[in-house]
């Protein structure tokens, strides 16, 4: 399916999905080591994995702005290096404090990693590739969260909460060497694309879907209803997930009783069904997209439908009195939840210009991160006030309903495209 160029660029792409994931996922699974050492509350762990987003939703849009501008390999690059030194700076912290810093500044990193990916992808894939593309650079994520937990397990076990950080950091530094020279910001302009291919991919770009022209600004497409509730859908979709990626490992271990390695050996299997599902969202919306033609309404099926379920899956799971039965829950969860996960970029693509891919794909996923800004926080504060997550649960499915419902109502085709 992908030329020999585009495979290469697509497999640096997925590794790198994986160090993200892996090195955002270290501190939820070393969180219990982490509190004890530094005397941290439960209200104050949830702002600590809250603070992270504060850096991240705004160079969400930044980073995806500074890609139209000068480059994804670029952007990419820097993105990868702070991010990594960041995550070596963790295993550093001393209290409160500085850890609420540290993870700003690690936020600030991660913060261009998706709407980066996605421009890359614009740049080098044809768009009947365009979801499936999207579904493999992005399948990494939840890998790399099925890896997180054994190896931060092992090291915290092994060696203490501190090296593990600067095992996962040390990793992101590895790729950025093969990224840095083997991969480049646009196929038309590397020597080493074919010209076959170059027209291939150049010959693949459909008018955009939201109303405007060429000479539209980029404010055009912010502010278009398609755009603003494809952000909300992501938000709910990002609800859950941070819900999940921040606090579920301090679920199983102080409300279900496992202990850290039992864990973090646990929490590998809802990751692996999202790999899974991620695999299988850009290619299922690729399929619907070549059988009937229309871009919109092959998103819009597979978004709504798996967003509802992974919706009704985590609020029964905060129902749930074993672990057992949780895990279960959540893993549909997830599975369904990365159902979407390519989804949401595809849709950017489809409806506006390449040269605004970068920054409208970044404002959306700014937008949606803010849901990492919040749940975490709020979550945390829930569960000091009740002694229980179920409330949690309920919200966070709550919240992605709402989500599936935007979608159903706006986005939709003009009846006039431009």
């Amino acid at each position: 399916m992908f030329s020999k160029r585009r495979r290469l660029v697509i497999f640096l792409l997925f590794l790198a999905g994986i160090i993200n994931y892996m090195d955002r996922s270290a501190l939820s699974i070393a969180a219990p080591a982490v509190s004890a050492d530094l005397g941290l509350t439960p209200a104050q762990m949830g702002l600590v994995f809250s603070s992270f987003f504060f850096g991240y939703a705004i160079f969400n849009f930044i980073g995806g702005y500074m890609a139209d501008r000068a480059g994804p390999h670029r952007i990419f690059s820097l993105s990868m290096a702070v991010w990594s030194a960041f995550c070596a700076f963790t295993g550093m912290a001393a209290g409160f404090v500085s850890m609420l810093l540290i993870r700003i500044g690690f936020g600030v990193g991660e913060g261009p990693f998706s709407s980066t990916a996605n421009k890359m992808v614009s740049n080098w894939f044809p768009r009947r590739e365009a979801g499936s593309a999207i579904g493999v650079a992005n399948a990494g994520t939840p890998l790399g969260g099925a890896i997180a937990g054994p190896l931060v397990g092992y090291c915290v076990v092994q060696f203490g909460w501190r090296v593990s950080f600067f095992v996962v950091a040390a990793i992101g530094f590895v790729w950025l060497v093969f990224w840095f020279f083997l991969a480049s910001n646009d196929p038309q302009t590397d020597p080493r694309v074919t010209p076959a291919e170059r027209a291939e991919i150049a010959g693949d770009r459909p008018a955009p879907v939201v109303r405007g022209s060429d000479g539209a600004g980029l404010g055009t497409y912010l502010k278009n209803p398609v755009v603003l509730a494809t952000a909300f859908a992501f938000f709910g979709y990002n609800y859950i997930l941070f819900f999940f990626l921040t606090w579920f490992p301090s679920y199983l271990t102080n409300a279900r009783g496992l202990s850290l390695h039992d864990m973090s050996l646990v929490t590998v299997i809802p990751w692996i069904l999202g790999c899974v599902g991620l695999l299988c969202s850009g290619f299922l919306t690729d399929l619907i997209y070549r059988r009937t033609g229309n871009a919109l309404f092959s998103r819009k099926i597979v978004l709504t439908t798996s967003l509802g379920v992974a919706a009704v899956a985590i609020i029964l799971a905060g129902f749930m009195t074993t672990a057992t039965s949780a895990v279960a829950l959540v893993a549909i969860t997830v599975f369904a939840l990365y159902l979407t996960g390519a989804i949401y970029w595809a849709i950017v693509q489809d409806v506006v210009p390449s040269h605004y891919v970068g920054g409208v794909g970044g404002f959306v996923h700014g937008l949606a991160n803010t849901a990492g800004i919040i749940g975490p926080a709020v979550t945390g504060f829930i569960v000091q006030g009740t002694g229980s997550f179920t409330s949690a649960f309920i919200l966070a499915g709550g919240i992605a309903v709402l989500g599936v419902v935007a979608v159903l109502v706006f986005v939709r085709a003009p009846r006039e495209a431009h």
